[in-house]
């Protein structure tokens, strides 16, 4: 019985700790343990786009334009960065010069695929548009595996029998399942005397970031998972899954849970708090296999477990999480009235030309808004294109702020009515309310400005009242 370990961007720019703390340090045996991993923090974002500002990375800039070089001083940087951190792991001597002799090679590699995809598509016969998936997915492999060949290498440095496990596809002329890929890669590998150290990134025929853009680390760390039949799933992170942000409730109040479920997984991964991506959680569901998420720094402490079937003991508010920088795009239409599902069908249709995530949306008889998790430039994009279909309509957007309260069970008499109070207490006005039969969360709309006096206000309401078990709750 062996466990798939996934450790985090951040926590892989501090080699020693997770040596020290993730691998050497966990009790039991150093072996029937599977490692995905990230590539170093920071990097994705230099090789695609930053994450949360949308600030083009090499395929932002290669894919806004086919004449423009800007891509390849880009490069230059990220060359730069993958250097220094090699420089700073290695110290030196021939692990530091096969370490970059790796790294080279992938760049090299890239760069001249890239300039050759440039050059053929100035001819008028090919379109850039129709190769920018394969772009972004041979860009996004570059990450994970410069972090997985160094670890691999640095772990077999320090004694541990480490194999680099290469899932990208680089130069392979077999396009396979994402399935069949993870199969061939482990069918020679003794996990009871070998430490498969994993690229997060895989390659297959369909194509992990056309389904799962940011999040196919997770996909591909599910599928080892549900392929390999583990006993548990275990993500490394360097926060513990806790009941708000330290930082905005103090660490004294903030509370890291102990037990919760996939449906509490869900809402925090649609607020972009993801613990782990709902389509990557649905494997490890189906399958009864249970995800802990731990803190790499705080090896000891047992984090958070996550399985299907948990329900709290009583019913209770476990979490207060949220996000800023969300746009409420709101659509007014007299003749909406009676025809919601003909507008929705089409506002739906654009939304999802241009990729923003929904977090949340209102309705009624004549007005529909969605809260958008997106930049500036795209909700001008949208808003462009819907008053082109509805000319009549009339369109406005603001930037708005989500504070969400979250758990496994919160059917709770009152606790709408309590949550508005405390907020109304501290003058903060709320712009909309939802609450779903599913009693698994309630979202408040406030504006920006108040995000953080909300997510302590609801805190102090609605978490921090009463001790229940391993997490503060409210009791009915």
């Amino acid at each position: 019985m062996h466990t798939i370990e996934k450790i985090g961007g951040t926590s892989m720019t501090d080699y020693e700790s997770v040596r020290d703390n993730i691998i050497k340090g966990s009790p039991g045996d150093l072996y029937n343990r599977v490692f995905v991993v990230s590539a170093y923090g920071g990097i994705t974002d230099l090789l695609l786009e930053h994450k949360k500002s949308g600030q083009p990375g090499i395929y932002g800039l290669f894919s806004s334009g086919i004449e423009d070089d800007s891509w390849l001083d880009k490069f230059d940087e990220l060359r730069l960065k993958l250097r220094e951190i090699n420089e700073r792991l290695f110290k030196g001597g021939d692990l530091l010069e096969a370490a970059n002799l790796f790294l080279d090679e992938r760049l090299e590699g890239a760069q001249k695929c890239l300039r050759d995809l440039q050059s053929l598509c100035q001819h008028g016969h090919f379109a850039l548009d129709a190769h920018l998936g394969t772009v972004r997915e041979m860009l996004a492999s570059l990450g994970e595996a410069h972090s997985a060949w160094n670890t691999s290498k640095l772990l077999q440095r320090d004694g541990v029998n480490a194999c680099f496990v290469d899932l990208t596809g680089w130069r392979t002329s077999k396009h396979i399942p994402l399935d069949e890929r993870i199969r061939d890669a482990f069918a020679n590998i003794d996990l009871n005397k070998q430490l498969p150290i994993v690229t997060g990134y895989a390659h297959s025929d369909k194509g992990l970031l056309i389904s799962f853009d940011r999040g196919y680390s997770e996909m591909t760390f599910s599928r080892l998972a549900v392929l390999t039949g583990a006993k548990e799933a275990v993500i490394h992170k360097e926060f513990h899954l806790s009941s708000a942000d330290p930082r905005l409730v103090g660490a004294d109040n903030a509370v890291p849970i102990g037990r919760t479920n996939y449906d509490v997984a869900d809402q925090l991964a649609n607020l972009g708090m993801e613990a782990i991506h709902p389509k990557a959680a649905k494997g490890l569901r189906q399958e009864n296999i249970p995800l802990r998420v731990k803190n790499t720094f705080e090896p000891e402490h047992a984090g958070t477990l996550i399985t299907g079937d948990y329900i709290s003991d009583s019913p209770c508010v476990e979490i207060i999480a949220g996000c800023k920088g969300v746009y409420a795009l709101e659509m007014f239409d007299q003749d909406m009235a009676g025809s919601l599902q003909d507008y929705d069908r089409e506002v739906l249709s654009v939304i999802k030309r241009f990729k923003a995530h929904i977090i949340s949306k209102d309705t009624n008889a004549n007005t529909l808004t969605h809260f958008l998790s997106t930049n500036l430039k795209t909700i001008k994009r949208i808003q462009a294109s819907i008053e082109e279909l509805f000319p009549e309509a009339e369109l406005n957007q603001r930037k708005v702020a989500i504070v969400s309260a979250i758990g496994s069970d919160m059917q709770i008499p009152g606790v709408l009515a309590k949550a508005v109070q405390s907020i109304s207490r501290k003058d903060i006005s709320v712009l909309a309310v939802h609450q779903s039969m599913r009693h698994v969360d309630m979202q408040f709309i406030v504006n920006e400005s108040d995000y953080d006096a909300a997510v302590r206000t609801l805190h102090e309401a609605l978490v921090e009242i009463h001790d229940h078990g391993t997490a503060i709750c409210l009791a009915s």
